[in-house]
């Protein structure tokens, strides 16, 4: 009778809570990850030219703004040029141009509007280069 009482109380408690397999299943996903790291891009090192110090100049630099509105419409220290749709912004690297022939440094400030696309930005970034200007500084929204 002893017996038969210990094989129905084997019966019901059920096979109980297997180790083994959790840890199996814990070193496929530890493995997993291991093996997806390696494939993970290295962020490049990011090359930065920073200024080097030289004899102060007694002219300070031409500073210019271009500010860029909602719509597209670009303007050079509040003179609106080329129209919203023009993509190669003609006025503005012919003025960028003939500032920096003049002479000296210039320095670039765009402010874009919080609206404004970023294709329009990049346009007016594409003038800047035209006009090989190279200090721009960015602000964004209300001044």
């Amino acid at each position: 009778m002893k017996a038969s009482l210990r094989r129905v109380a084997a019966a019901q408690s059920g096979p109980g809570f297997q180790i083994a397999p959790m840890i199996d299943v814990v070193f496929v996903i530890m493995l997993y990850f291991m093996v997806m790291a390696g494939a993970v891009p290295k962020e490049g090192a990011h090359r930065t030219l920073l200024p080097a110090l030289g004899e102060p100049s007694d002219d300070p630099p031409l500073e210019l703004t271009v500010r860029i509105d909602e719509d597209g419409q670009v303007a050079l220290n509040d003179d609106l040029l080329d129209s919203p749709e023009s993509t190669s912004l003609p006025e503005l690297a012919g003025q960028l141009q003939d500032a920096k022939a003049v002479g000296g440094e210039v320095l670039v400030t765009i402010n874009a509007a919080e609206d404004a696309r970023y294709q329009r930005i990049i346009d007016v970034l594409d003038a800047v280069g035209l006009a090989e200007i190279r200090n721009v500084t960015f602000t964004s929204g209300g001044e």
